[in-house]
């Protein structure tokens, strides 16, 4: 059985990283839960700096702290996915984006990996205090708002979004505890801790 962890971006991993963005160029894919990674192809040590500003930062009326990490495969040291979770909701984040953002790179997808990055998410989600996560997904990429329904995710709302990507878009919420109790017996031997 193939196991994942977690891991925060560090400087061993920049071509890893820069890897992980070039392959969703390569396949014309959109790039999410990243940290704004992609606009950091050129200076992987600033963005690692933006990291850790986003961890620290200070909530206020505009931005949230937060934190980004690599999904990875222990067999092999791939890095699959990404995950980018925000702890505090500003009123632009509970109207659009939610809690948590993720990516699966295009050659690992349709393999269930998203489901254990969200369950992996879920867990710091529970250690920082949140009860509740609120996600969102366009509704013409079905991967994504399937994962959410997988790991129980009610949705609240579905709307077209005028403002941003301008398409329909499902928001939903997760109660991180009966998720976490649901499904710990499928992800939990699944992963390692965090790195």
């Amino acid at each position: 059985m193939e196991r994942f962890y977690l891991e925060y971006p560090s400087l061993s991993r920049k071509a890893d990283a820069l890897e992980y963005i070039a392959e969703f160029n390569e396949y014309g894919s959109d790039i999410n839960g990243s940290g704004g990674l992609d606009r950091f192809t050129g200076d992987y040590e600033g963005w690692l700096s933006k990291l850790e500003a986003d961890r620290n930062r200070t909530p206020d009326e505009e931005r949230s702290p937060s934190e980004t990490y690599f999904l990875v495969r222990q067999s092999d040291s791939r890095v699959v996915g990404m995950i980018n979770i925000r702890y505090v909701l500003t009123e632009r984040l509970r109207k659009y984006g939610g809690n948590i953002g993720y990516s699966i790179r295009p050659t690992e997808r349709h393999k269930g990996y998203n489901k254990i990055n969200l369950y992996l998410a879920l867990r710091l989600c529970k250690l920082h205090g949140l009860k509740s996560v609120l996600l969102d997904a366009d509704t013409d990429n079905p991967a994504s708002w399937r994962t959410i329904e997988a790991l129980g995710g009610v949705m609240l709302r579905e709307y077209f979004d005028s403002d941003i990507d301008h398409c329909m878009v499902r928001d939903y919420e997760i109660d991180v505890d009966s998720s976490l109790a649901r499904f710990s017996h499928i992800y939990e031997p699944m992963i390692t801790d965090i790195k």
